[in-house]
């Protein structure tokens, strides 16, 4: 699936914020609008391990984006489930928020948080065992 973007421009380059990210694109994906070039890859992150993953890029060198959906651990829970094969990811460090400047000029300066950013770090050990 590498490198398969024949309608970008010559000296396209894809850099965009967070912001761009969650109120453009990931809105035009929950609205299933179409996109007018396929940049992001939709794929189940999780169940990947990072030497899999450049494979799976559609758009990029140095930093990749992948549309994934969030499976959750346990039925009734909303523990994420991030296991692949005898190995997992975990989320680490501080989370950071991501607020939106767009509306800030009708709403006399006030800025909106519409998503969080994790960081995850793969883990190859054996998974944590769990004690009940």
């Amino acid at each position: 699936m590498r490198h398969t973007h024949s309608n970008v421009p010559p000296r396209f380059r894809f850099h965009p914020t967070d912001e761009e990210l969650i109120l453009h694109f990931l809105m035009m994906k929950l609205s299933s609008s179409p996109f007018p070039i396929s940049i992001i890859a939709d794929i189940g992150i999780y169940k990947f391990d990072p030497w899999d993953l450049p494979d799976k890029v559609v758009l990029g060198e140095k930093e990749w984006y992948f549309f994934s959906s969030r499976d959750k651990k346990y039925p009734n829970s909303a523990r994420p489930n991030r296991e692949t094969s005898f190995k997992f990811w975990k989320a680490t460090g501080t989370i950071k928020i991501i607020v939106t400047s767009l509306m800030a000029a009708r709403t006399g300066g006030m800025h909106f948080n519409i998503g969080v950013k994790k960081a995850l770090v793969f883990h190859r050990q054996n998974k944590p065992s769990t004690h009940i």
